[in-house]
């Protein structure tokens, strides 16, 4: 094999390029890779709403020692808490001995809502010898992908008398699972000359729910009535009860390996608990950090972190402020110390779809988890646009900790865009930049990652808390 020319060797040194992470990792590594994606699968198939991830996060905080906070309670160094907001949105916090004033609190920010269809209040109908349910999307969705699969009903119910019912039917192999209706070929000629954006409307995403008539021939809406006397005797709920609901339907799909090699892994919701789950572990792998830690799981981000439980409410620059306070420092000092990684997901490059991207600025899969300095649409609208300093930090935090990483942005400039929390965070005079795993497919009902780079985003939240 030639040598290289003094040229190339200036070439290699000065380039930058990135790196394929299977092609850099020993078997020892693949393995590690491999295993923590177990784990992460499982997470996968027990957290597909927001109320659940929450609640996930929550067994595994408290595996670890955590225990619940609520706001004015005591808070001293060495605490391990856990804020519970509204069932919806989470902070775990673990209280350092490092000065708040001068090294502020590291935070993970990622989300737990995703893309589905939510029942709307009013529901359930009968038509043509079909009973269904009326539905109204969340979130950035292409309605097409959504008929003709299974899915699942989950959520909860709060009856008259202010008991909280759960409801889980569609993931159990024994449970029957839920459709949307679609139109034959045969009879498609029209609705397949549709934009794919208008081919399916939303008021045309009705669940398919029952058809077996109540055994009564004076009553009507039989039908209808069956499936409400199913759903009385095993939640002991009324029609009524649905104003009162927060029931979602989901793709009852179960997080499966991909390909031959199993390197890659399909499922429902990876964005974004692909960045939420190596959040939470990161935090709880390393107890003896002396940073103050908080890894917020927050809700709504997919509809602009509106709400009480979204990015733009106030609980987590309350819990800084008690945090500060009950330390003695000035919560507005802490801020300004603080740092944060805005925990979302990019899109990875697909070749299939080359002419939306601009593959030099481009995540490409299985190349590490992916920093962006800036997301937003178009002419940066909407981005938080973190600093050079800061990415500068975050580039020799990650550089010295071995984690293979890489820049990315979402898309060509005039393509489109999107968003994350980091913009409101950045707000809050928080250095704030996004960083997480590309994804394939995003928003579809199964969305496509690579195990190395999970793994890698894990390792880069690693570094950051120690």
């Amino acid at each position: 094999m030639s040598e290289k020319t003094i040229g190339q060797e200036m070439l290699d040194k000065l380039s930058y390029k990135k790196k394929n992470i299977y092609e850099e990792a020993t078997p020892e590594k693949i393995k590690d890779i491999y295993d923590y994606s177990e784990g992460y699968k499982k997470y996968l198939d027990v957290a597909k709403t927001e109320r659940e991830a929450t609640e996930a996060a929550i067994e595994l905080a408290r595996a670890k020692g955590y225990t619940e906070y609520k706001f004015g309670d005591k808070i001293s160094v060495g605490d391990k808490k856990y804020l519970n907001q509204h069932g919806k949105s989470l902070i775990l916090f673990s209280v350092g001995e490092n000065d708040l004033e001068k090294d502020g609190i590291r935070i993970l920010a990622a989300h737990v809502d995703a893309p589905r269809l939510d029942l709307k209040q009013v529901p359930m109908y009968e038509d043509s010898g079909m009973a269904f349910l009326k539905t109204h999307y969340y979130g950035g969705i292409k309605k097409y992908q959504w008929t003709a699969i299974p899915l699942a009903i989950h959520g909860v119910m709060v009856k008259s008398d202010g008991e909280v019912v759960k409801v889980c039917i569609g993931e159990d192999d024994s449970d029957p699972v839920f459709y949307i209706n679609d139109l034959l070929p045969h009879l498609g000629a029209k609705q397949s000359q549709e934009p794919l954006g208008s081919a399916i409307s939303g008021e045309t995403l009705n669940i398919l729910i029952g058809g077996l008539p109540y055994d009564d021939k004076e009553v009507s809406d039989k039908i209808k009535l069956t499936a409400l006397s199913i759903l009385n005797e095993k939640y002991g709920v009324t029609e009524e009860d649905f104003i009162s609901a927060e029931l979602s339907l989901v793709p009852a799909f179960k997080a499966r390996d991909i390909g031959f090699d199993r390197a890659l892994i399909a499922s429902y919701g990876h964005d974004d608990r692909v960045c939420s789950y190596p959040a939470v572990t990161a935090l709880l792998d390393n107890p003896d950090t002396k940073q103050t830690v908080m890894v917020v799981l927050a809700d709504k981000e997919e509809i602009g972190s509106v709400g009480l439980t979204g990015m733009q409410s106030a609980f987590l620059v309350d819990l800084i402020s008690e945090i500060s306070v009950a330390l003695g420092k000035n919560p507005i000092v802490v801020r300004g110390k603080s740092k944060c990684l805005s925990a979302d997901v990019t899109a990875c490059y697909d070749p299939n779809f080359a002419d939306v991207y601009e593959k030099r600025n481009s995540a490409m899969l299985s190349c590490g988890t992916t920093m962006s300095k800036y997301t937003g649409s178009r002419g940066k609208s909407g981005t938080n646009d973190a600093t050079a300093e800061f990415v500068g930090f975050i580039r020799k935090l990650f550089n010295d900790n071995g984690v293979i990483w890489q820049t990315a942005e979402l898309g060509r400039v005039d393509m489109g865009g999107g968003g994350t929390v980091a913009m409101y965070i950045a707000n809050h005079n928080i250095e704030t930049v996004d960083l997480g795993v590309p994804v394939i497919s995003m928003h579809a009902p199964y969305e496509l990652v690579s195990k190395a780079d999970v793994y890698s985003t894990y390792e880069a939240f690693c570094a950051f808390v120690k």
